[in-house]
């Protein structure tokens, strides 16, 4: 995947390299398997070489990950009857058994979970999806969403910026790194939410 992302995003320069970076990040977001984290650094990347502005490139990466998350929220609005009925594209993305993890998560941790699903890339879509059939208002959904890709586009793309002399390591620890960096994210987002619920039932005790 990360040769993909090299061959679609790199050696473009201005409009295109602000276009080919969007557009991937839109596809991510629709569930096609390509790691966002790295299309954000290779963006920050393409900034450090002067192909891109680093504020625009953070710009365009947080703008893109709304568009593919905003995407398949619709998707779930129009087609959630459908994949309930196990017909229809998205039937193969939301399968019962990533359905029934997702709706356990929204039971426990209420909207606050489109926040989490950012960091959990396997359920992520289908978050989304979810959100969207089951009624979620889109101004709650994109509150949610927002402030996850707020902790997110900016880290990355300035990693890459910051790195771009040094890609092959970042790339490296990148990948190294994922799933310690997505699990302690995880673990402190429920940590927190945890702690809030706690609060909650104790003044209402």
């Amino acid at each position: 995947m990360e040769q993909v992302l090299r061959a679609l995003l790199l050696g473009h320069d201005g409009l295109v390299a602000y276009l080919a970076v969007f557009s991937v990040l839109v596809a991510c977001g629709l569930g096609v398997p390509l790691p966002e984290d790295i299309s954000l650094s290779l963006g920050g990347y393409l900034a450090s070489k002067g192909a891109a502005s680093l504020p625009g490139m953070i710009a365009v990466g947080f703008c893109g990950i709304l568009l593919g998350d905003s995407l398949i929220f619709f998707a779930g609005r129009r087609a959630g009857n459908r994949v309930d009925a196990g017909k229809g594209l998205f039937a193969r993305v939301v399968t019962p058994e990533k359905k029934a993890r997702v709706e356990v998560l929204f039971k426990r941790y209420g909207e606050k979970i489109v926040m989490v699903a950012r960091f959990m890339p396997g359920v992520r879509a289908v978050t989304y999806f979810l959100a969207g059939s089951s009624g979620m208002p889109y101004s709650h959904f994109i509150f949610w969403d927002g402030l996850a890709a707020l902790a997110s586009a900016p880290v990355f793309v300035y990693l890459g910026f910051r790195f771009g002399g040094e890609l092959e390591y970042l790339l490296q620890k990148l990948k190294e790194g994922q799933i310690v960096v997505f699990g302690t994210l995880i673990v402190g987002l429920l940590g927190y939410l945890g702690y809030r619920a706690w609060k909650t039932r104790r003044r209402t005790a």
